[in-house]
């Protein structure tokens, strides 16, 4: 059997024991649904590519602790769970980070795979939207609660890309003063708006 032709146990537990080359296949296998799951979540190119460099970084230094009898993909999936958390974790305490994440956020569509945040903070955003005039609360519900593109918003409102991002730059504006008194909620709510 050639090493192409290996399984993800065979090649995890290679890995495991230092193979490079088991190291590089798996990279390649998984590094295009990471890149695109933690961009759907980071909203940013730059902050995705460091994130999983880093988390590639962080399977080799503990390759010794997979465990080549289960899910290498769910393994690798959820250290990268983690790591968002972590991001936002920090973020939550960080000025500079705050106003990143929420510019960002304007700009790209939202996400659904991963219920990262709980339940609560789904509801006071939801709460909040409702507050938002009509069409700027269609446009947020479209684009962040629904995840649909600005293509599809643009055929369902008849309106163009520069008024969904003013809309959608308002909204985050609004959700970010209406939760100003807890920053760290504000930036749980905003986030839950991307994430949602």
């Amino acid at each position: 059997m050639k090493k192409n032709e290996l399984t993800e146990g065979d090649l995890s537990l290679l890995l495991k024991k230092g193979d490079k080359n088991a190291f590089a296949q798996l990279y390649e296998r998984y590094k295009k649904p990471l890149t695109a799951n933690l961009f759907k979540l980071l909203k940013s190119e730059a902050l995705t590519l460091d994130l999983l460099q880093d988390l590639f970084l962080k399977i080799w230094e503990n390759r010794e602790k997979i465990d080549p009898e289960k899910s290498f993909r769910a393994y690798l999936f959820r250290i990268a769970e983690h790591m968002v958390y972590d991001y936002y974790r920090k973020a939550a305490r960080d000025t500079k980070m705050q106003l990143n994440i929420i510019q960002t956020s304007t700009e790209l569509y939202s996400y659904i795979e991963e219920d990262l945040l709980i339940k609560e903070n789904s509801d006071l955003l939801r709460a909040a939207v409702a507050m938002m005039p009509p069409q700027r609360r269609q446009v947020f519900t479209l684009c962040k609660l629904e995840g649909k593109s600005y293509k599809e918003v643009e055929q369902i409102m008849g309106i163009g890309p520069k008024t969904i991002n003013s809309h959608l730059f308002q909204a985050s504006k609004f959700l970010k003063e209406h939760f100003s008194k807890d920053s760290g909620l504000a930036v749980a709510i905003i986030v839950a708006s991307m994430l949602i």
